[in-house]
């Protein structure tokens, strides 16, 4: 039996959230959303009208904005899987997705999943902060190649490899400032305040990710550089001296150059 689905609209990380939000804010959508979630079925507009003490068509109208939104998913089907003649009516589930609104934005997922892979993937002698750093600087080559493959580029100096680097950065929520043509400042940390408990081992990670981002993009002339300073992330992108390749990530000194910076509060000010 085939199924006539909807699916979500894509949606950019921190728009939908916005997005989500406001379509909640009303408060028949709101009801009409929770009702389906409670379902743990697919459900019919007509149940959901009932539920809520609204007609049908109105309830069709409320769920169509959810499903724009990227809250719920459409498809037509039989309710329960019963087959019954005459045509399919239209039934409504939750999206298999994660709404988030974090101002600034926040990606401890991403610190999550490097932690989660350097355990379940660390070499023998080799410690759990190394595995970390390892394990980052290879997600961020792969973020890099997967960049550079989508875009196909051809060679990059450094002032393209920024422009490209910038946009990625966005979508990460650094929130990158170009300074001038081969010095990129990156305005908000994404992982904070895991950096505030933890500068040396988070700050590191995040050091490591991006430098491991220009290597899979095989940006050339640029590097990233532990740069502490209040009220942004501790990495910049700048030309590397004497347009020398991205080098392999700090450690030691410069790492702990970091955990002696001043930690940010959570409303991004320093203490």
């Amino acid at each position: 039996m085939t199924s006539d689905l909807t699916p979500a609209s894509p949606q950019a990380p921190a728009a939908s959230g916005v997005e989500a939000v406001s379509v909640l804010g009303d408060e028949v959508r709101r009801r009409l959303y929770g009702f389906i979630r409670r379902a743990h079925r697919p459900v019919t507009r007509e149940e959901a009208a009932a539920d809520a003490g609204i007609s049908a068509k109105l309830a069709a109208f409320h769920l169509d904005k959810l499903v724009a939104s990227g809250l719920l998913t459409s498809r037509y089907d039989h309710p329960g899987g019963i087959r019954r003649v005459g045509r399919k009516p239209k039934v409504y589930e939750p999206a298999d997705t994660d709404i988030r609104i974090s101002i600034p934005e926040r990606r401890p997922d991403l610190v999550a999943e490097i932690l989660i892979d350097a355990v379940l993937h660390q070499q023998p002698g080799e410690d759990a902060q190394s595995a970390a750093l390892r394990t980052a600087r290879h997600r961020g080559e792969e973020l890099g190649a997967a960049t550079r493959a989508s875009g196909r580029p051809g060679r990059l100096g450094p002032e393209r490899s920024l422009t490209l680097s910038e946009s990625v950065l966005e979508e990460y929520g650094f929130e990158p400032d170009r300074q001038a043509p081969t010095e990129v400042r990156l305005l908000n940390c994404p992982f904070h305040p895991l950096a505030a408990r933890s500068p040396e081992l988070v700050c590191g990670i995040n050091h490591a990710f991006l430098g491991g981002f220009l290597t899979g993009l095989q940006a050339s002339g640029i590097e990233a550089v532990l740069a502490p300073h209040p009220g942004r992330c501790c990495v910049e992108l700048r030309a590397a001296a004497g347009g020398a390749s991205v080098p392999e990530p700090a450690t030691g000194s410069c790492a702990k150059e970091v955990c002696t910076r001043p930690a940010q509060d959570p409303g991004g000010t320093w203490t």
